[in-house]
């Protein structure tokens, strides 16, 4: 998810628990709730740097609570030798780490996934509920934080006091209404899957299948499907009353099994491609030199999450060496 989603619900948190906390904490939550996202700069050195750092180690279990430790213990030193006014250290180390797992929380409900278990397991957590950047729960977080400041102006105007730390209550009740907008997500991701695996596919039952949100619309789903010899891109409207065609959508085929594919798999380039990839694709086209294998990960394309799609690249000599293998960026490859 986006960092200044992430930003926005750090100050929320903020605000629920500590409103009345000075600027050092207000800073302190909002970096423990964003700080795993500077893993998004590995994108400057490249796609193999990116897809080794992207959603990993610092999107990790261990990752939070070590950078929640080390700000809490910094703003307790801070509070120790006088540098901030006096006030509760708790609420604000609390809020520190709550923040860092709601981040971690949100991130696992995208279709990029995370490796929350690292460095137990390289496994990415990824529920598929939420797009990359899902516009209600922005909405909700800037109605939930700007709200009650609006609010305090008019009772400034009319002389009124406010009886408790500003801003809390919004804050309180656009995090529930966020906890519950992301349910009724589960749940409708849970209805197009359930209707996806209900049917078949060109006479052929669904392997694998899973569906992806589309960022305005809560009843629209795009989805893959993989059977035996093809993957498909569907479209599928949860509301109700609303039909299903399973036959209505884009067919991929896959390739056959041949000596190109065989050493294109491996490489190292494409190990660690596969090692990411939710629904690999491969593509084999003739060239002068010989072949040339793309494998692409159909997620990328679905999600619409296109920006830094990452795509394996291996090229063979006429008797299927490798000659080369990489990975390289999809938009640089979409402009040959």
């Amino acid at each position: 998810m986006d960092v200044g989603t992430h930003a926005l619900a750090s100050l929320a948190v903020t605000r629920a628990i500590v409103a009345r906390a000075d600027l050092t904490g207000w800073i302190f939550i909002v970096v423990a709730g964003t700080i795993a996202d500077v893993d998004a700069l590995s994108a400057i050195f490249g796609p193999s740097a990116y897809l080794t750092w992207h959603y990993t180690y610092t999107h990790s279990i261990v990752a939070c609570i070590l950078g929640g430790f080390i700000l809490g213990v910094l703003y307790f030193l801070m509070r120790r030798q006088g540098a901030l006014a006096e006030g509760s250290i708790k609420p604000v180390v609390f809020a520190i780490f709550l923040s860092g797992f709601l981040h971690l929380a949100m991130d696992a409900c995208v279709a990029d996934g995370i490796t929350a278990f690292w460095p137990f397991s390289g496994h990415r957590v990824a529920a598929d509920w939420l797009a990359g950047v899902d516009p209600w729960i922005i909405v909700i977080l800037l109605a939930a934080i700007l709200l009650p400041e609006l609010s305090r102006l008019v009772s400034d105007e009319i002389g009124a006091k406010s009886r408790g730390p500003r801003g809390r209550v919004g804050a309180i009740v656009g995090l529930i209404l966020v906890v519950f907008y992301i349910g009724a997500r589960a749940n409708l991701h849970a209805s197009a899957l359930a209707a996806i695996q209900a049917r078949t596919y060109g006479g052929e039952s669904p392997r694998r299948a899973t569906a992806y949100p589309e960022p305005i619309s809560l009843f629209t789903w795009r989805a893959i499907v993989e059977t035996d010899r093809a993957l498909r891109e569907l479209t599928i409207d949860v509301a109700p009353g609303a039909s299903f065609d399973a036959e209505n959508g884009t067919i991929l085929y896959k390739p056959g099994a041949s000596p190109m594919l065989e050493s294109a798999q491996n490489t190292e380039a494409v190990k660690k491609f596969l090692g990411a990839a939710s629904f690999p694709k491969a593509s084999i086209e003739k060239t002068a030199e010989g072949y040339e294998v793309e494998i692409r990960d159909l997620r990328y394309a679905v999600s619409g999450e296109m920006r830094h799609e990452v795509v394996a690249v291996v090229q063979t000599d006429a008797n299927r060496r490798v000659r080369q293998d990489g990975l390289r960026w999809g938009r640089d490859l979409r402009q040959r």
